[in-house]
């Protein structure tokens, strides 16, 4: 039988943190201690990842589904467009809900529309309808970001970091491994059947949910209108949100522009791989998943701050490492690889200092702090992204990875004014 566990009344409104500072905890307002077991973790974390992927799995298959649907070139791009567009918009409308509504429902909710519009995708012989489920996949998928706060408010203080870390590395996991599983099984039958598959299983992960979630009540009494202009109201007065928000940002760009690119410089005349080739490419990436739960045990030392230039850095090396030895040759597609996951390693380890950090802002508003710090970070990748096309066809790789270099290097010097802001303080 399911639990119930039920935060406590929330202030009127946000309490700031100052510039520089570090979170103290959740109060006034703690959550219930609770213990959470590692099979719980290991649920969230599986959870997140089965979730998540639903929006990549498209990613590489662009060009068959385009082709199926009859598009044109430029149509193509909304296959990817339509459902970072609707992944979007949940994190600002959607995702606040987990500080108003029983989450256990709200997720349940997501993932049944999750499983309609991936059969809608499956089923689509038309642009029209496989655009909106698109958008539809890309909304309901906002239900990790109302688990992984849910996790944090399950796990004890000092423990909320490393269960944020395991929970985001499956995540991360499930990101990862999207774009090889559907490039590999479109290779053996068709690019519906990825679809099909993904919404039995999404079906599948609804029923476990459903028995194995405790409830969490909020206690915000606000209206949803009340919910969503006090986002504002929290950027404003949050400033530790937004240099998290803005630090992840910088380091999302980079990831995206290296997996825009990537595939582009390994299909092209210097390796001339196949889509098989460039899947097991993709694989190599996923190592540096296992950087989030190191990092969230490092941020419950109290290591954040250290931690995240340290994942700045690394970010930025990776693309140094890229350009090391000649286009095409077995030196050059090794550090390749070993760039691959120098980028994902560096992102995911500031990913779980920056949510361990916000999670310690307030158990009553942290949906809406989750929300708004993927939104902000989103928007960083969208850039990346689009940077990354523009360079690769300007410059090829020799500009893209310059492009790339210096994304993270941003952040970084962003980040090194978080201590002047401080120095100034103290005088």
């Amino acid at each position: 039988m399911s639990q119930q566990f039920r935060v406590s009344q929330p202030a009127p409104g946000p309490s700031p943190v100052p510039e520089g500072g570090e979170p103290k905890g959740d109060q006034p307002h703690p959550v219930l201690p609770q213990q959470i077991s590692s099979r719980m973790t290991l649920l969230l974390a599986a959870a997140c990842g089965l979730i998540v992927a639903n929006i990549y799995y498209a990613q590489p298959l662009a060009g068959p589904i385009g082709a199926s649907l009859g598009l044109s070139s430029e149509a193509t791009g909304l296959i990817v467009t339509l459902t970072q567009i609707g992944y979007g918009l949940g994190l600002l409308f959607i995702v606040p809900l987990g500080d108003l509504v029983e989450n256990r429902a709200l997720v349940l909710t997501l993932v049944g529309l999750s499983a309609l519009a991936l059969l809608g995708a499956a089923l689509s012989s038309h642009a029209t309808p496989f655009f909106a489920a698109a958008l539809v996949i890309g909304l309901s998928s906002v239900a990790v970001q109302v688990l992984v706060p849910y996790a944090a408010h399950m796990a004890p203080e000092a423990m909320r970091g490393r269960v944020v870390g395991n929970v985001m590395s499956g995540l991360l996991l499930g990101i990862m491994f999207a774009r090889p599983v559907s490039s590999f099984i479109t290779q053996l039958s068709s690019w519906h059947v990825v679809f099909f598959l993904s919404a039995g299983v999404m079906v599948v992960l609804a029923m476990v949910l459903h028995r194995a979630l405790p409830r969490r009540a909020p206690a915000t009494r606000l209206s949803y209108g009340s919910l969503l202009l006090s986002m504002g109201e929290l950027i404003i007065s949050t400033p530790v949100l937004r240099r998290r928000a803005l630090y992840q940002a910088g380091l999302f760009a980079a990831f995206s522009l290296f997996w825009t690119t990537a595939p582009l410089l390994l299909a092209g005349p210097a390796f001339n791989m196949s889509q098989g080739g460039i899947a097991l490419f993709a694989l190599a990436g996923v190592a540096g998943a296992v950087a989030a739960p190191f990092a969230g045990r490092a941020a419950d030392r109290g290591w954040s701050t250290a931690g995240s230039a340290l994942a700045m850095l690394i970010a930025a090396v990776a693309f140094l490492v890229s350009r090391i030895g000649a286009e095409g040759s077995m030196l050059s597609l090794g550090c390749l690889v070993a760039a691959a996951i120098l980028v994902d390693c560096g992102v995911s380890a500031n990913l779980a200092f920056g949510q361990r950090t916000i999670f310690m802002l307030g158990a009553e508003y942290r949906s809406r702090l989750n929300g708004l710090f993927l939104a902000i970070f989103f928007m960083g990748g969208a850039v990346g992204s689009a940077v990354g096309g523009w360079a690769f066809a300007k410059g090829g790789w020799d500009l893209t990875s310059w492009v790339g270099f210096a994304l993270p290097l941003l952040a970084l010097a962003y980040f090194a004014t978080e201590f002047l802001s401080s120095r100034r303080s103290a005088r």
